[in-house]
């Protein structure tokens, strides 16, 4: 049995706006992860079989390992062709947007939503959503974006319509936002909703096998080099910081996605309860934070690099050059011993 988490009337505003619509936009965040293409696409899937008009619009290109999903290849990319893109903004009812909590995760591609007259409707799991939805869906305590999305098809009273193509979408979806289900996943209701996925057909084995390996040598080669070459330890504050320049990424022939992955690796060493990964783009600094246990990852990316997150997953980014991100780090480490000693 599924617990009702979304409270009754939201259930009731949501299905109103749907029926009331044709043309509906589904968009995600930036550099779009597992669950957040998991979400979008399992939506797309349930939308199309109740004979709406639904696209996936994404500020950036996806990972070439998630390139598999059902319908991924329909998905419209912002900073590829955004005159498309903005004028379904402009001309769409209704507009969900799904795995991010405030639009400045949608980067280049949030004045166009915000600007959109559409309806709006958030369906997310992180903390602290924004105002920028007519409606509120948020439960920070839920695993995934994905989770939340088979959660309301299932409230609507429409689980009959969950076709494969979703059902693979919405595992995918829980699988990566939950590493494999080894973090953020000891709740009994999420295995409750993967036995209903498998007996609509989901094969969890070749979806983690499509996820999980299926990466270039180059990938794997860059693995090698960030373990041996890059990975810092500090035993005294149970942490481990790996970092990757440009430089770097380019001469192992960098693709979107390729350090997927990386930051969660140092945790698997005795003792290490705190992993960073950070990696030089075009203009910033971007950061990945892992934890064990009740240390807040999600606090030491909002104190120091403007991001937040899970308690065990987090993000942010740095305006600083590389060398000097790795300073702040370094040296806000003390004030978090008493925090990693729990």
């Amino acid at each position: 049995m599924i617990k009702k988490i979304i409270a009754q009337d939201l259930i009731h505003k949501v299905e109103k706006a749907i029926d009331k619509v044709e043309r509906i936009a589904i968009v995600a965040h930036v550099s779009p992860d597992g669950d957040a293409m998991g979400a979008a696409l399992g939506l797309w899937h349930y939308l199309m079989t109740i004979e709406k008009e639904p696209v996936v619009i994404v500020p950036t290109a996806f990972a070439d390992f998630l390139a598999w999903m059902p319908g991924a290849d329909q998905v419209l990319i912002y900073e590829n062709d955004k005159a498309k893109a903005d004028e379904i903004f402009a001309t769409t009812e209704l507009i969900f947007a799904v795995d991010f909590n405030v639009p400045q995760r949608m980067s280049k591609m949030a004045d166009a939503v915000l600007a959109s007259p559409a309806y709006k409707i958030l369906v997310d799991h992180h903390l602290y959503p924004g105002d920028f939805c007519n409606i509120v869906i948020s439960y920070p305590q839920i695993s995934s974006t994905s989770e939340m999305i088979f959660r309301l098809i299932c409230r609507m009273g429409d689980f009959s319509k969950i076709n494969l193509a979703c059902a693979d979408c919405i595992y995918t979806g829980m699988m990566t936002d939950t590493g494999g289900f080894t973090y953020n996943s000891n709740k009994a209701e999420i295995y409750t909703i993967v036995a209903e996925l498998i007996n609509l057909g989901v094969d969890k084995d070749d979806i983690y096998r499509r996820v999980y390996n299926t990466f270039s040598a180059d990938r794997i080669r860059l693995m090698g080099y960030c373990l041996n070459d890059k990975m810092k330890v500090y035993p005294e504050y149970k942490a481990a910081l790996i970092t990757l320049s440009k430089d770097e990424l380019a001469k192992y022939n960098y693709q979107n996605g390729d350090s997927e992955g990386f930051v969660n690796i140092p945790l698997s060493i005795k003792g290490i309860v705190f992993s960073v990964f950070m990696r030089e783009d075009t203009e910033k600094i971007k950061l990945s934070l892992r934890s064990q246990g009740t240390f807040p990852a999600n606090k030491v990316a909002a104190d120091l690099f403007n991001g937040g997150g899970h308690l065990n997953a987090a993000g942010g980014e740095s305006n600083l050059s590389l060398e000097d991100t790795v300073k702040k780090f370094e040296e806000a480490l003390p004030n978090y011993k008493e925090l990693l000693d729990l």
